[in-house]
């Protein structure tokens, strides 16, 4: 009985682990094929806040993932990855809390003279589409080209549980994949391109958009949100 109580123990200790593990990594097929982490599981390396050259703080690691602690009084802000990037494909699990909102930023160009990263950088919506004020506007919804291109389905799970996305940048032609699902596709640095963010609340920046590359940055929108899983393959 002794023997059967100690190997059920450790059976039940492996399957609570077992959701975890394999989080924050790359298989050797992945390494071969180019990918790479930018988020290690356990420390905010590699991510930098917005403008700021002070350490990230409001960005916590909490069980494997990147958190913005929303009570935090210091350290508030996005944060971007340390360099900037082109052609890739970024993949990356997120969950929001019930009735928040956040984003994944691209093509974010860090300079003093832009006092937020949606000054140049479209969004990827993050959000909670069940209570959110967003969600009853159209381009506002979860996997969105936010105010720009409405998802062609809605593919996101409620808050609190983790949703996997896919964006892919090759050469100005852009896809937002949500939970398997492409929901969104664009090209951007055309005369269409230009047209489209005329006709929306990006018309009054200048520089929204124009860059072809930048440094990606998740959103301090004022509610928690977690981040984790973060890969990326540059496309040649």
């Amino acid at each position: 009985m002794k023997k059967f109580y100690y190997a059920s123990m450790i059976i039940l200790c492996s399957a609570s682990a077992a959701p975890t593990m394999g989080q924050n990594s790359l298989t050797d097929k992945e390494k071969k094929d180019g990918w790479k982490l930018l988020f290690d599981g356990t420390t905010t390396k590699g991510w930098k806040t917005f403008n700021s050259d002070s350490a990230v703080t409001a960005w916590k690691v909490v069980d494997g993932a990147l958190m913005l602690d929303s009570k935090a009084k210091k350290g508030r802000g996005d944060i971007i990855t340390d360099k900037p990037y082109e052609n890739y494909e970024l993949s990356i699990e997120w969950k929001i809390s019930p009735c928040g909102n956040s984003g994944i930023i691209f093509n974010v160009v860090e300079d003093k003279k832009y006092s937020a990263t949606y000054l140049t950088g479209p969004e990827m919506q993050v959000l909670d589409n069940a209570c959110h004020p967003d969600a009853k506007i159209i381009k506002h919804r979860a996997g969105d080209l936010y105010d720009l291109i409405s998802s062609t389905k809605e593919t996101v799970k409620p808050a609190g549980e983790w949703n996997t996305a896919k964006l892919i940048s090759d050469r100005g032609r852009m896809e937002f994949w949500l939970n398997g699902f492409k929901a969104v596709s664009f090209t951007m640095h055309t005369p269409a391109w230009d047209q489209m963010v005329d006709k929306s609340k990006f018309k009054v920046m200048a520089d929204f958009g124009k860059a072809t590359k930048g440094h990606i940055a998740l959103q301090d929108h004022g509610d928690q949100v977690w981040y984790r899983n973060i890969k990326i393959k540059e496309l040649k």
